[in-house]
């Protein structure tokens, strides 16, 4: 049911947002503001091999990206959550406007794996730090879980919600665009905005369960009420 509200709004919210971040984003990429600064390489990023079958948990983030505003119940909702993650997009794009990074030169093995070409043509090594593939996953791996405790989902899918969160940002190393710095500093982001943004919302609607037993309650007193056939 919570899919199921507002979802051409939900569509068309996400891909919007999505397509306005894309284009500072490749503008930035394509056209630095100033000297670009190398992100170095730390033990973590020597000892994750390079894997390119975590393109597909890679490009995973776009379908994860719609279950949060997806998961939202009411118009105030929807519309709270898109204002906390525009300024999450509008700061990451802050930070390269104002301190352009890349990463370094990181060999790779040569790989026919689908999807790396195009990666690579479109995706160059700028606009590193903080990964904004992580940024948006913690902010809506952390928005998922709140909706999930607040409906008690079985544990097992949340447990979903974690490791899909664990495989977009190991990914991210994996699949060597980013280093394990900027994996940090995008958690770091993506927290920032996520914590606040559960406390200052509009305040939840009661739950859509609760609203069904009162109606039935109700039903059960006008069946009491109306004389029996016998």
């Amino acid at each position: 049911m919570r899919f199921r509200r507002y979802l051409p709004l939900k569509v068309v919210g996400t891909t919007a947002w999505t397509w306005l971040f894309f284009i500072g984003y490749f503008h930035l990429l394509r056209e630095p503001t100033g000297p670009v600064t190398v992100m170095p390489l730390t033990a973590l990023d020597r000892w994750i091999p390079f894997q390119p079958p975590a393109l597909i948990a890679y490009f995973s983030l776009w379908v994860y990206v719609g279950v949060a505003p997806g998961l939202q119940l009411t118009f105030r909702e929807l519309l709270s959550y898109g204002l906390w993650v525009g300024a999450l997009l509008l700061t990451g794009l802050g930070f390269f406007y104002l301190w352009p990074s890349r990463i370094p030169t990181i060999p790779k093995d040569p790989t026919d794996f689908p999807g790396f070409e195009i990666l690579r043509g479109v995706d160059a090594a700028g606009n590193a730090c903080p990964s904004m593939h992580v940024a948006v996953a913690i902010f809506t791996a952390i928005w998922v879980d709140h909706v999930f405790r607040g409906v008690r989902v079985p544990a097992w899918l949340r447990a979903i919600n974690g490791a899909w969160f664990l495989a977009i940002v190991y990914s991210t190393l994996a699949t060597r665009q980013h280093v394990a710095l900027d994996a940090v500093a995008g958690a770091a982001l993506g927290i920032a905005f996520a914590i606040p943004s559960l406390y200052w919302r509009p305040r939840p609607v009661p739950s859509l369960r609760v609203g069904a037993d009162i109606m039935e309650m109700h039903g059960q007193r006008v069946d009491r009420g109306l004389p029996r056939r016998g």
